[in-house]
């Protein structure tokens, strides 16, 4: 007991909570609803068709005495031929007289008269149904239209029991055939749905898991079948996504590595620029004129240097520090950076239309980095020709700086992924954090950096910062343009 009891609850199992099993159970369900809906036609047509067997048989039997001479055949003769009649009692109706010819026993009374002359589909069903579920020992009287000449109406009168007989019999076959094709269909569809449907579902189910458990192991991403209905369609988006997010997180693993490094070197290195920074205050006080001018910018430079060391640590983790607002002109900063990337600055020269009285108000030190990262990046995709162009304006109640360079655009390829790390548009030996470091800074300040266009007229890009000041309470306000 205990054995059928698990079996089933296994079955049970397999129909609730698989995909294979209820489509399964659903398919021989709908067969057997399409089967119930032909059984009860079916039951009212057969009994119909027994009726008129035997409204039939009692034809052929009373004809001969319809006939002229049909008194006078023999008593013996008469009675072998109503023995065929299939009937007790059968009434032939004249329009001047009935006929009644007594073959078997009488009957006192009449449990159920069946009219076939009117006779329709629902009748017919009806008519069977009680027959099948109602029916038994009674008395049945069937009317129907005759062909016998010179009579409107032929009536039997006959037990119902082989009748229901009859129909038992029929129905069992009917339900057992629906059975079998229900049980036949169900199977050919089950197998047919788990071969092109339910199978590769599992397929991709399993390469989900394989990839959730290890999401680094490149051997765990999805191979796509090649199949061109939806299922290959799902297949190859599932592929493509675990390759994406497979990159995302080997790039991730880099960023820990290069933070990692970073954090080795930036003592040794801190202690570097500090021995460099003792050597150019040494310099200032030379009297050399050339010295005495190139002796701030080189100190300058390497303070950003000390600066920058420290905080490319917290890049790698994410922390980079709250930009310090200070209210400033945007022109000489740009000029300062432009001077600074003087190693790749176009022959064609660098055009900066910004408006001397325009200021912004932003973190000085890291709208530096920003406009430093965007204006190499720009002399690096010229390759020595170009121009390159900065223009500034307040619009929106922000502040937007676009950078243009006359440059052949940036591979369609890298679009997409031009603002994350490790990804160069400019030249392969560049390490790809440029623009990612930018946009960082830029939403940090509560902007954006953006890609207006890019083409073989060359690429745009848009800085916009919101206009801000800061009050003595820390607070931002928004000041009117």
């Amino acid at each position: 007991m205990r054995i059928r009891t698990r079996t089933l609850q296994e079955v049970w199992g397999l129909v609730a909570h698989s995909l294979s099993g209820r489509l399964l159970a659903l398919t021989i369900l709908y067969v057997l609803a399409s089967g119930a809906l032909i059984f009860l036609p079916a039951i009212g047509l057969y009994e119909h068709e027994l009726l008129d067997d035997h409204i039939l048989s009692a034809e052929l039997t009373v004809m001969p005495f319809t006939s002229p001479g049909g008194q006078d055949l023999p008593e013996g003769l008469r009675q072998d031929l109503l023995k065929h009649a299939n009937a007790d009692e059968v009434v032939l109706k004249r329009p001047w007289q009935r006929d009644l010819f007594q073959i078997g026993m009488m009957h006192s009374r009449i449990d159920r008269t069946i009219d076939l002359t009117g006779d329709t589909l629902l009748k017919d069903i009806a008519n069977g149904v009680e027959c099948l579920f109602d029916g038994g020992a009674r008395t049945l009287h069937v009317i129907a239209p005759t062909r016998i000449r010179d009579a409107t109406s032929i009536a039997i009168i006959l037990s119902e029991e082989p009748i229901r007989s009859a129909l038992l019999i029929y129905a069992r076959r009917v339900i057992g055939a629906a059975a079998f094709i229900s049980g036949l269909t169900g199977a050919l569809v089950y197998l047919t749905l788990f071969y092109f449907v339910v199978r590769p579902m599992q397929r991709i189910t399993r390469a989900m898991g394989s990839f959730h458990e290890d999401p680094e192991d490149a051997g765990r991403i999805l191979v796509a079948s090649g199949r061109a209905d939806e299922i290959g369609v799902a297949e190859q988006e599932l592929a493509a996504m675990q390759r994406d997010l497979h990159g995302f997180l080997r790039q991730k693993a880099r960023l820990a590595a290069l933070g990692a490094a970073v954090a080795r070197i930036q003592h040794d290195l801190r202690n570097i620029l500090a021995n460099a920074q003792l050597a150019s205050d040494r310099l200032a006080a030379s009297e050399d004129p050339a010295v005495k001018r190139l002796a701030p910018r080189l100190m300058t430079a390497i303070d950003r240097a000390i600066a920058l060391a420290t905080t490319t640590l917290k890049y790698g983790r994410a922390e980079e520090a709250l930009p310090h607002r200070e209210a400033f002109a945007l022109r000489p900063l740009v000029e300062e950076a432009a001077t600074a990337a003087l190693e790749c600055q176009p022959p064609g020269g660098f055009d900066n239309r910004i408006e001397a009285g325009l200021t912004i108000d932003a973190d000085r030190e890291q709208m530096f980095r920003i406009v430093l990262n965007l204006m190499r990046n720009a002399c690096e995709a010229l390759h020595g020709e170009g121009t390159l162009t900065v223009t500034a304006g307040r619009r929106n109640g922000a502040v937007e700086i676009e950078f243009s360079d006359t440059g052949p655009g940036i591979p369609e390829q890298v679009r997409a992924k031009l603002f994350q790390p490790f990804v160069s548009a400019a030249r392969p030996g560049g390490s790809g954090l440029g623009l990612a470091i930018a946009r960082d800074l830029a939403r940090g300040h509560g902007g954006d950096l953006v890609l207006v266009s890019t083409g073989r007229e060359g690429t745009v890009f848009r800085l916009s910062l919101p206009m801000t000041v800061r009050v003595r309470t820390g607070a931002l306000h928004t000041r009117a343009p």
